[in-house]
């Protein structure tokens, strides 16, 4: 049985504007997924502060050692697409309980890996949990919240996978600082393990499975298109300063070659209602301006969290524990200022929010294109709180603006699609960015940096970051507030009584 169209929902609904109210029950199966989806995300770049000690406990060189994180990633990669198949072939509650049980063995084998490679395997296994999480998060947020209090409830979703990246390395920092980097994991198990127990008490199921088959070759063109774009743009930075060890254009054309071929596959797939990600939301304006300007945000966001720290610990000298103290304002910046932006956008729309949000992001990208050793801590933590809330307001408003130009049935889709977009948005633009630091830097190594390369280093990328945040800035202007049923109906909150029943 197949999912209720939104044009259904907005055929059934009432004049009245009751339904805005948030169904019982339903704030605390979003919570459960909200707190699960920014444990498991958490994890995608806890690691990159330890990298140091890793490759010195292990003994392996910085090419070997990127892999705990450039594996987690390809993972994520490689699963995310496969998410909207699982969504509508498996319970809710089925799906979190495989996806947190994924996570909590791929945590616990990381904590006593006692070779590198036990390491890597683990991290493989925990992004496999993660892989399914945030499209979750998001497509049971649009099933079960009503149309008026979407964006409020999208605000706080979205600004999980914001928050989460910003907070790994600087709780990373802090752990590290007075514990071994095993107690990164040691420290995750029992929220996890929490987590799990109170999802098996008390979410469930919300959807009918649908009976849908498999498509091996799509499982593969997808691992080979996503991996391969994945691995060869994580490999741009290497290579920039002579270190890849093979060219990165090879994986990323293999990868190219995969991804059209992915495509073509899909598109008779979707004729008999059986794609593996269904092409048919890109034909939805109110869904593909969203998507493309999320592309640069979500890029920029995540790519810069690879740049900030070189620039903070080289030019200004923060310690690894001042480092961690520096980005944890940030993260919870993203959080207040999504949780006000859901607000204001079930109000006047996106608009209002994203383009005066991309005008300050420009501003400030600006200013730290100029930043210097006299450039006072203060300052820059004061820079990097306008900058992160306003990314916020943005991810916020797009993610909320596309998700409601799709019908329900597509849900699973477009969330499949949100969520891929961000993880090579963030592998690619990570790239770009420490390309364009090791460009600007004059050196062939860039773990050596006297403070003047690195100040020119820190200068190359966040202007090449600025010239990101002109194209943002155009984008918004395409962005339009997605044509929604105005409120809830019978049928979401039946959907929403069955979560909690």
């Amino acid at each position: 049985m197949s999912t209720p169209s939104a044009s259904d929902f907005a055929a059934a609904a009432p004049t009245n504007h009751s339904g805005d109210r948030l169904p019982p029950g339903v704030a605390l199966v979003i919570g459960v997924l909200i707190v699960s989806t920014f444990i498991v995300f958490l994890n995608e770049l806890l690691l990159g502060v330890a990298l140091p000690t890793l490759i010195e406990d292990f003994r392996v060189t910085p090419g070997t050692g990127q892999w705990v994180t450039t594996g987690f990633l390809l993972t994520m990669a490689v699963l995310i697409p496969a998410s909207s198949f699982v969504m509508r072939r498996f319970h809710l509650r089925t799906i979190y309980l495989v996806a947190m049980s994924l996570f909590i063995a791929g945590t616990a084998l990381a904590a006593i890996a006692p070779t590198f490679g036990v390491l890597v395997a683990g991290r493989v296994v925990q992004a496999s949990g993660t892989a399914v999480f945030l499209p979750l998060l998001m497509t049971t947020t649009m099933r079960l919240v009503p149309a008026g209090r979407r964006g409020r409830m999208m605000a706080i979703t979205t600004a999980v996978p914001a928050v989460a990246p910003a907070v790994g390395p600087a709780l990373s920092g802090v752990v590290l600082s007075v514990l071994s980097w095993r107690w990164l994991f040691i420290l995750m198990l029992p929220i996890a393990v929490v987590a799990l127990a109170l999802g098996a008490w008390k979410l469930r199921n919300t959807t009918t499975p649908e009976k849908v088959a498999l498509d091996v070759p799509s499982l593969l063109l997808s691992a080979v298109g996503f991996g391969g774009l994945v691995y060869g743009l994580s490999l741009l930075g290497e290579a920039s300063s002579g270190h890849a060890p093979i060219s990165p254009y090879l994986p990323i054309a293999v990868g190219l070659v995969g991804l059209a071929a992915f495509v073509l596959r899909q598109i008779p797939l979707q004729r008999r209602d059986s794609a593996f990600l269904d092409m048919r939301i890109f034909l939805a304006r109110s869904f593909t301006a969203p998507l493309l300007v999320m592309l640069f945000v979500a890029g920029t966001g995540i790519g810069l969290l690879v740049v900030v720290p070189l620039v903070l610990t080289h030019v200004t000298g923060l310690t690894t524990l001042q480092l961690g103290l520096f980005l944890i304002p940030g993260g919870a910046a993203i959080s207040i200022v999504a949780a006000a932006s859901g607000r204001v956008y079930d109000r006047v729309g996106p608009r209002p929010l994203v383009i005066p949000a991309a005008v300050v992001w420009l501003a400030v990208l600006w200013f730290f294109s100029r930043v210097d050793e006299h450039t006072s801590v203060v300052t820059l933590m004061l820079a990097w709180l306008v900058f992160t809330s306003a990314q916020a307001a943005m991810w916020a408003s797009l993610t909320t603006s596309a998700m409601g130009g799709l019908p329900a049935e597509l849900y699973p889709h477009g969330a499949s699609a949100f969520a891929t977009v961000q993880q090579l948005a963030g592998a690619a633009f990570g790239a770009v960015f420490i390309s364009s630091y090791t460009i600007g830097s004059g050196a062939s190594d860039a773990g050596a940096l006297t403070t003047d390369q690195a100040t020119s280093a820190g200068h190359a990328a966040f202007l090449t970051a600025f010239a990101i945040g002109v194209v943002i800035l155009l984008g918004v202007l395409f962005v339009r507030r997605s044509p929604d049923p105005a409120v809830a109906t019978p049928t979401d909150t039946a959907l929403a009584e069955k979560a909690v029943r």
